[in-house]
């Protein structure tokens, strides 16, 4: 599939345009009701309330519905015919599990040709090294049982009139599974294995200097292949008795109310020559609902610096890193340098913050007034906990009104109206797959983060600030915030984007991100494939 993620040619391609306009009009005609509430036009929208953003997911009351032109049926064999024609969130690694410092299972995922064959022996290892955690704790020996009360996210969608249902792909689950209600859905697959990848596809860099990656790997895993990276690094390698600088390995951290398949386009623009990693935030996607928030403890952005530093530890001990954070993801990455400033110092080689936030959240104003913004700080906290109280209820009114919640979800995740169908869709099926109560647990974790001081860390790193001017929910000022703090840091704001910029603008995004790693491959000596190099060429 091309990187644009275009949708099909033929007489497919003439179906999806023909469901792409239906769910636009839905989208608009619901939109109209959005904006109203959105300028403070509450008589003139005709509801009683709304549940805004991707932070609240109620149903609208029956007027708002009745002023939608599609019916439900043609709405649903439009978004069903979306769903058959872009295979968003399919691609798959070889999957592990990495188990979090309180125990809380996290599901990822190691893809690309980096890896060069080493893959499965590094995800047996990290599997197996869960499975003794979890046997010291009495559970099951394969370090994947949940708790009774730690229900997944399932991926059938039970319709409100019928006792069966399209199997709706939470991206990145299998597609084109008709499932009984309660029938589980198969688990992800790998979608192709990994090539060797040769010495002659390989550009080598010139190092500037000694890194803490030259050593020895830890925990008895598998030693690498020396990296294809000719030979001046290798007599490098030589003189100094050490073995030449592996591939870049490339840490995704996703957002809230996401998952790791929305990298779906960075997934495969750099599959070839880059060791990637992909997880699932606690509580998110395939990951396990957190233990400790079970137990009582509230969630916060320092707990989601360990697990990112657990998954590190688990599957890339050694090797120049570069760690890549979207949203609720960047403030991760933030609290792991607040936390391991030298695993920074050491090994990480670029950083990359895409949408994101160092603090000050109580300024978004989420495009409201002003008047309206304060008021949604003070009482929004309690009301989203409110709603994940009912969590139930409140997901039968979301699929009651999905009309409705689709178009709130296009406005706080997309900077224009002239926005592909089909990824539409997919962001809508990413933000629908996180349950409700998952939203209240991690909304209360934002006012108190605040890791501006922790930007320091990240001052001698290549580092990539990238936002979009049409951020509802983490604006360009917080963006421009953090570039303030890092004066070298490579900032660019994308015009007409929004919050999703990975999925609105992954020609750029991922340009973006190539330019930053041919940067970090300079600052640490590893080598890159000439993919990344013709990436970094796209403007």
């Amino acid at each position: 599939m091309a990187a644009d993620g275009g949708g099909a040619s033929g007489p497919r391609s003439g179906l999806t345009s023909g469901a792409g306009d239906v769910v636009r009009q839905v989208r608009d005609a619901a939109g109209s009701v959005v904006g109203d509430v959105a300028a403070g036009r509450w008589s003139r929208a005709g509801i009683v309330g709304v549940s805004l953003g991707v932070v609240a997911a109620g149903a609208a009351a029956g007027v708002a519905i009745e002023r939608l032109s599609v019916g439900r049926e043609m709405r649903r064999r439009a978004e069903a015919e979306l769903d058959a024609a872009a295979a968003f969130g399919s691609l798959r690694g070889t999957p592990l599990h990495v188990q979090a410092p309180d125990g809380t299972d996290l599901y990822a995922e190691l893809d690309g040709t980096g890896w060069a064959g080493t893959e499965t022996t590094v995800a047996r290892e990290a599997t197996a090294r869960a499975a003794e955690a979890a046997a010291a704790r009495g559970e099951a020996a394969d370090g994947t049982a949940r708790e009774a009360n730690a229900r997944p996210v399932s991926l059938a969608t039970v319709e409100p009139d019928g006792d069966t249902a399209t199997a709706r792909p939470a991206p990145g689950s299998t597609r084109g599974h008709t499932a009984r209600v309660g029938e589980p859905v198969a688990g992800p697959r790998r979608s192709r294995e990994p090539d060797d990848v040769g010495a002659e596809d390989q550009a080598p860099v010139r190092p500037r200097g000694l890194r803490g990656w030259l050593g020895r790997r830890r925990g008895g895993a598998a030693e690498p292949e020396p990296g294809p990276l000719g030979g001046v690094l290798a007599g490098v390698g030589t003189w100094l008795g050490a073995a030449p600088t592996p591939p870049l390995t490339v840490v995704f951290v996703h957002g809230y109310c996401l998952n790791q398949d929305s990298w779906h386009f960075q997934r495969e623009a750099f599959r070839d020559g880059l060791r990637l990693v992909f997880f699932d935030q606690r509580s998110h996607g395939r990951s396990e609902r957190s233990r400790s928030y079970l137990a009582g403890e509230p969630a916060s952005i320092d707990q989601l610096g360990g697990d990112l530093g657990a998954v590190i530890d688990a599957v890339a001990p050694t090797g120049p890193l570069v760690l890549v954070g979207h949203s609720m993801g960047g403030m991760t990455v933030m609290a792991l340098a607040d936390q391991r400033p030298e695993l920074f110092a050491e090994r990480v080689a670029g950083v990359a913050l895409l949408g994101t936030t160092a603090g000050n959240w109580r300024d978004v104003t989420f495009g409201l007034p002003g008047v309206g913004a304060r008021m949604f700080h003070r009482v929004g906290p309690g009301v989203i906990k409110a709603l994940g109280r009912q969590a139930g209820l409140v997901e039968r009114g979301r699929r009651l009104s999905s009309e409705l919640t689709a178009a709130v979800y296009h406005r706080f995740s997309f900077g224009t109206d002239d926005v592909d169908p089909a990824r539409a869709r997919f962001a809508q099926l990413l933000l629908e797959s996180t349950p409700v109560d998952v939203v209240a647990e991690f909304f209360p974790a934002f006012p108190t983060h605040d890791k501006t001081a922790a930007l320091a860390v990240l001052r001698d790193l290549p580092t990539l600030v990238l936002a979009g001017t049409g951020d509802l929910l983490t604006p360009p000022a917080h963006s421009e915030a953090i570039a303030a703090e890092l004066p070298d840091a490579e900032l660019e704001i994308l015009p007409d984007t929004g919050h999703l910029l990975m999925l609105e603008r992954p020609e750029l995004v991922n340009a973006r991100l190539a330019r930053l790693l041919e940067r970090a491959a300079a600052h640490c000596g590893a080598a890159l494939p000439p993919s990344v190099h013709r990436l970094a060429e796209h403007t």
